[in-house]
């Protein structure tokens, strides 16, 4: 009878200690797929691509021209003096160093809204993940990338999109 009454209380104990380890189990989320596949993610990445895609084309088309320009330079070197063919080349050079910086300057400034769409992202997903937290009694949320390996039932990263999904439709990046 005592060996039952042990045994009973041992078992009890288990069960309270396995039910805290239980709750006490971190959760994560992929970040990376919620910035990536979030209806205001898409957008922002659409609108970048867009913006990208456009500022090339634009530098492209400069590019073609500028080549065009040295071909002329090149065929009109033996007809025109020595210098104004230098005075050519050094015009060419000047906008061949103003196209290298103009095609600069669109990548920062996509790289900048790209940071800035993501920090406006983690700022609304904070708030959204700290309220499934204290719902669901969760103690502790990681990223995805820093895991080795967990059970699949510990992500979060759907229920956490949905909900960004319905609190942030788009961000604003002009």
């Amino acid at each position: 009878m005592k060996l039952f009454k042990l045994s009973s209380i041992i078992l009890l104990i288990l069960i309270v200690f396995q039910h805290k380890l239980i709750a006490e189990t971190p959760h994560y989320v992929d970040f990376k797929f919620i910035l990536n596949q979030s209806e205001a993610g898409k957008k922002a990445q659409t609108f970048l691509k867009s913006k990208l895609d456009k500022g090339i084309k634009k530098l492209k088309d400069k590019e073609k021209k500028l080549q065009e320009e040295e071909k002329k330079i090149i065929e009109q070197k033996k007809v025109i003096s020595q210098e104004e063919y230098k005075k050519k080349v050094t015009d060419l050079r000047n906008k061949v160093s103003s196209l290298q910086k103009e095609r600069n300057t669109l990548l920062n400034s996509v790289a900048k809204q790209r940071t800035k769409a993501r920090n406006e992202l983690l700022k609304n997903l904070n708030p959204i993940i700290k309220d499934y937290m204290s719902e669901k009694k969760i103690r502790m949320v990681i990223d995805k990338k820093n895991l080795l390996l967990a059970d699949e039932s510990l992500d979060i990263t759907k229920d956490i999109t949905d909900l960004l999904n319905k609190k942030l439709k788009s961000i604003k990046l002009d």
